[in-house]
């Protein structure tokens, strides 16, 4: 098949599963690092710009502003293109300095927000807060506002529809990190609607606010809401059966101990909801099919999660979570070899 734009490259990613033998169960990975922009960010970056242009409120021509911290502002860095759009990234000193690169690549416009930030705060709050000066501001300019626009959620339809066909079988449990909460809303609620037994599980980094607990400062992109902001409207709290937090240092290493063990560079975020994923699978809270999504690659964050140095600096290394991935991903039929990880299959 041949394509006519790189939007339709959006989409239709595969499955990587690892069996897990002692719980019956298997962990399937679904490779959103494969969309044109790197990340599953590209369904609703483009989702949102063809709804502000159905609506009407975005004008061809215009200008689409946004705060991100990286991947949605890729996401939309390539919508804006297809339909001949200008586009003004919000960022902060968070943002990987390789997510950046792609943007300006893309032609995007940056804007950095001013003020003197600790390097693991996140500065959502004032980027936000100049997105909309910005948009209003400049004439025929949008602010998309991804945390409260109802067309995040909605760009994850095809998510959903993808993974129904593709797994053999129900889908047992989702797991997922949670920033906006768009992915994980449209994710869930989806799923849900196609079986409701489904578990739904959200996981945002340890500093996060989304479920209650006390912020602090975290070094996770692209995930969580941080102190000092308000949980976006559109999260779903009722498509969610659990949200769990996980620390810096078990989303880094998981993320680490995946390339070196199976060849798949992951995210720090993805890290994380892969760590957890195993942890509720052997704690028998979740079985079967247990879909967690790759929401982009290891290849944004070389000179940060894959530098050993970088972790050791900020005390980051923690060689117990690389202990205890051996311990869940050991087949136990392999008694000679209990630390081997499974052979992988592609669905």
């Amino acid at each position: 098949m041949i394509l006519n734009k790189v939007t339709d490259l959006i989409g239709n990613t595969p499955i990587l599963g690892f069996p897990i033998a002692r719980k019956n169960s298997r962990l399937l990975l679904k490779i959103e690092k494969n969309n044109p922009g790197g990340s599953i960010k590209d369904r609703m970056a483009r989702n949102m710009v063809v709804a502000a242009l159905k609506s009407g409120r975005l004008k061809p021509g215009g200008v689409v502003v946004e705060s991100s911290s990286g991947n949605t502002g890729i996401g939309l860095a390539i919508a804006t293109i297809e339909f001949g759009l200008r586009f003004i990234a919000v960022v902060d000193h968070h943002a990987a300095p390789d997510k950046i690169a792609v943007m300006r690549a893309l032609g995007a416009e940056i804007r950095y927000v001013d003020g003197n930030y600790k390097e693991d705060e996140v500065a959502v709050v004032e980027r936000q807060r100049l997105a909309a000066e910005l948009a209003s501001q400049i004439p025929n300019a949008v602010f998309m506002n991804q945390s409260d626009n109802v067309a995040n959620a909605g760009g994850y339809f095809d998510f959903v529809r993808e993974v129904v066909e593709q797994v053999e079988g129900p889908v047992g449990a989702y797991v997922g990190c949670v920033g906006t909460g768009g992915s994980m809303t449209g994710i869930a609620s989806g799923l849900k609607l196609h079986n409701p037994h489904t578990k739904t599980i959200a996981v945002e980094p340890a500093g996060s606010i989304i479920f209650g607990h006390p912020g602090r400062p975290y070094y996770q992109s692209g995930t969580g809401t941080p102190q000092g902001d308000t949980v976006g409207l559109v999260l779903d709290y009722s498509c969610i059966d659990l949200g769990v937090q996980v620390t810096d240092s078990q989303a880094f290493e998981t993320a680490r101990y995946i390339a070196r063990h199976t060849g798949l560079l992951v995210g720090g975020s993805t890290g994380g909801v892969i760590y957890k994923a195993l942890e509720l699978i052997h704690s028998d809270q979740i079985k079967g099919n247990v879909v967690a999504v790759v929401a982009d690659g290891g290849e944004k964050y070389l000179h940060t999660v894959f530098s050993e140095a970088w972790l050791k600096e900020r005390d980051l290394l923690d060689p117990q979570v690389w202990a205890q991935l051996d311990g869940w991903l050991a087949q136990e039929n392999a008694e000679d070899a209990p630390k081997a990880i499974p052979r992988l299959s592609i669905a």
